[in-house]
């Protein structure tokens, strides 16, 4: 069963400045790239990726860097940064076909939370859907009333939910995790991605155990009609590895029918992201 990774992070290093990597040594600085990606996925049932935004310093320069590399070692397209609450945002939707977009996100998880409430905000976000793209959102468990209330405000938009929901695995945030995923998942205009969650295990403890019942959950309250899947490298470098996450995901939707998995595997990924 072979997966098309809809989280694949890219780091140029020498090229970008990522002001976030400052706090994990094993990232700041260094280059990540798709031949790396290649030589760990190698063999492995990887059909495709998207690349998926870095919160690079400058968001544009890398979307620009990463549109010419599409085409090239199973790189399907992008999931490019943006900036919906700024004025000028219409002008960068205007430019993203040129860059092989299928997909817009804002990191709003180490935003001030409330940016996804403002009126620029929500208006730009409404021509995201308007221009037919998904929008990635990556929010924290205590933000999920936040997603919410974004949800409601702009019902004809595509969402997916990044990292599961971004369940405080480590300090054993299960419950209040669970019953806002319950939630969300009540809106149709949102699906999940399996993808970022060994990133918020404990060290050491980003485990099979650790993990399944949370992404049994995830299945539970989505359905695997409307989940996708991820690998968060190299960001998964930091709890587990490319290879292990791989195995670790066949393992975590192994109990479902073979169309079930093709649909979390692939078959979303190229529906929700137009591949």
């Amino acid at each position: 069963m072979d997966f098309i990774d809809t989280h694949q992070h890219l780091l140029f290093g020498k090229q970008l400045s990522y002001p976030w990597t400052a706090r994990f040594p094993a990232l700041a600085g260094a280059d990540f790239s798709l031949a790396d990606y290649r030589a760990l996925t190698a063999g492995r049932g990887i059909a495709g990726t998207l690349f998926m935004e870095v919160d690079a310093g400058d968001y544009r320069a890398e979307a620009r860097l990463v549109a010419g590399m599409v085409g090239s070692g199973g790189l399907l397209g992008q999931i490019a940064s943006c900036r919906p609450e700024e004025d000028g945002f219409a002008e960068w939707l205007e430019e993203c076909p040129a860059l092989q977009v299928r997909g817009l996100r804002r990191i709003l998880h180490e935003a001030p939370d409330e940016l996804s409430g403002g009126q620029v905000f929500r208006r730009n976000l409404r021509r995201i859907g308007q221009a037919g793209l998904p929008f990635d959102i990556v929010a924290l468990a205590r933000q999920h009333p936040l997603v919410m209330d974004l949800l409601q405000a702009c019902p004809d938009q595509t969402f997916i939910l990044d990292h599961c929901g971004v369940p405080d695995v480590a300090g054993g945030g299960f419950a209040p995790w669970a019953a806002s995923l319950r939630l969300l998942a009540g809106f149709e205009n949102l699906s999940v991605k399996l993808s970022g969650i060994a990133a918020y295990c404990a060290p050491g403890t980003a485990t099979l155990e650790t993990i399944k019942p949370y992404v049994d959950h995830v299945i539970d309250c989505f359905g695997p009609a409307r989940i996708v899947w991820g690998s968060d490298w190299p960001v998964v470098n930091l709890r587990s590895t490319l290879p292990d996450w791989l195995t670790m995901s066949r393992a975590l939707i192994a109990d479902l029918s073979p169309g079930e998995r093709a649909a979390i595997a692939h078959g979303n990924a190229r529906r929700l992201y137009r591949l």
